[in-house]
């Protein structure tokens, strides 16, 4: 290893992760330096004991199947083991018992937490109060920091680049964090972000602002059609029905953009089509054979990232 890389290293041991804005180009290019290493070691033997005798504690007040399975996945491929927590409302927390002294007991059992919780802002709080590292996999409408950096890993290994693509994020812009945080990783690079969304679901403007500030060309649009056959990545989302108070509203909105083989056909051979998961209509399953399909690939890249931030986070090489 190289004494640069032994200077990353340092500079991430004990580390939280609770936005994309605490990250530089130079930190997202390191991260995904470091899951290329954890692909090889899957594909080549499976498992590391890298992290022998660590233990993680997740801890999720939202419900998650894919980001609490592939921490604890990541966890475990890399010899750690993992104290499981999602039934929250079954613990001491539907006691009254406060969010930082949850923190402070678990960590008297564990050396990382991974948190998800519905409030904005409850990953920094818990970080206030913990001694051991805490890593955000989603804060209510805020942020999704470690999926952030996986989409963008995927772009990258999919496409051979992340500059001079043209990407369209589509559908449930307002609710959707991880809409928010990719835009901000994005606008460190040389990119051309587009928009796409009913009127009601637009990306907030404290996010549009931020990215502007980046210089990053941004576009809104509310009909797919304008940017189908321009962009390299198709980035899509489910409209987020947990966040709406009015169900009527809901209704109307659901299944504004649905991505079919049809609209496949319309769009760049060389292009990829992604979605954080679960989807709820808003592609046909029928695209699934398609190669540009990305999504299920998308998934297998986010085990890589956070294997890669639990090694460097604990301090492990």
């Amino acid at each position: 290893m190289n004494q640069r890389n032994e200077g990353q290293r340092a500079l991430w041991r004990g580390k939280d992760i609770l936005s994309v804005k605490q990250f530089d180009r130079q930190d997202l290019e390191f991260v995904m330096g470091v899951a290329r290493q954890m692909r090889e070691v899957v594909e080549r033997v499976g498992t590391w004991e890298l992290l022998r005798g660590r233990v993680l504690a997740n801890l999720f007040y939202e419900p998650s199947t894919r980001t609490s399975s592939s921490f604890m996945a990541a966890m475990q491929r890399l010899g750690g083991t993992v104290i499981p927590i999602s039934s929250v409302q079954y613990s001491s927390v539907s006691k009254g018992e406060s969010l930082p002294d949850t923190i402070r007991t678990l960590e008297a059992y564990s050396d990382v937490i991974v948190l998800r919780h519905p409030e904005v802002g409850a990953a920094a709080l818990a970080a206030k109060y913990a001694s051991n590292p805490i890593i955000n996999a989603g804060d209510g409408v805020g942020e999704h920091p470690t999926q952030a950096l996986l989409d963008l890993t995927t772009i990258s290994e999919e496409l051979g680049q992340v500059d001079g693509l043209k990407i369209a994020l589509v559908g449930d812009l307002k609710y959707g964090r991880t809409v928010h945080s990719l835009a901000r990783l994005l606008s460190l690079y040389n990119v051309e972000l587009h928009y796409v969304s009913p009127t009601s679901l637009k990306m907030p403007q404290s996010v549009v602002e931020e990215v502007a500030k980046t210089g990053t060309p941004q576009h809104e649009h509310e009909d797919l059609e304008a940017v189908l056959e321009q962009v390299n990545v198709l980035y899509v989302t489910r409209v987020q029905k947990e966040r709406f108070d009015d169900m009527a509203l809901y209704e109307r909105i659901q299944g504004s953009y649905v991505i079919t083989p049809q609209t496949m056909a319309r769009a760049r051979q060389d292009m990829i089509l992604m979605h954080p998961l679960p989807r709820v209509g808003e592609i046909s399953m029928e695209v699934d054979a398609d190669p540009r399909a990305a999504y299920f690939r998308q998934m297998r890249y986010g085990l890589f990232v956070r294997m890669a931030l639990l090694s460097l986070v604990l301090g492990r090489q």
